[in-house]
């Protein structure tokens, strides 16, 4: 069984996008996406849904020990913020002067950087 082939959709969150958490534990925290797992539909936000690693001696950390680090949390359960007000919003995309297709806030129509 197993083995499925996942054709990845489309996310509107990319790296480096300011998100807000609306489900799960960290939900009302900000933060800044690190990465996005496309395969996985996941990122990892700075600073949120933080878990204790066990981790060995090893030459960066020569103690070893616990370390906190953050895990990543499922795409569904992240809100981009809006450049403008500061609040949670959908995305849209719209064509710029250019042509180009930018991703938008819904809110306030602002384009996202």
């Amino acid at each position: 069984m197993g083995n499925k082939i996942i054709i990845p959709g489309k996310l509107k969150i990319r790296t480096g996008d300011l998100v807000k958490i609306i489900a799960g534990d960290s939900k009302g925290q900000q933060g800044k996406v690190l990465q996005v797992i496309i395969a996985k539909n996941r990122a990892i936000v700075e600073g949120v849904n933080l878990v204790s690693k066990h981790t060995k001696p090893n030459a960066a950390n020569p103690n070893g020990g616990i370390i906190k680090k953050e895990a990543a949390l499922h795409i569904s359960n992240l809100m981009l913020v809006d450049p403008k007000s500061g609040k949670a919003t959908r995305v849209g995309r719209k064509a710029n002067a250019e042509g180009k297709l930018v991703r938008v806030a819904k809110i306030s129509g602002e384009e996202i950087k």
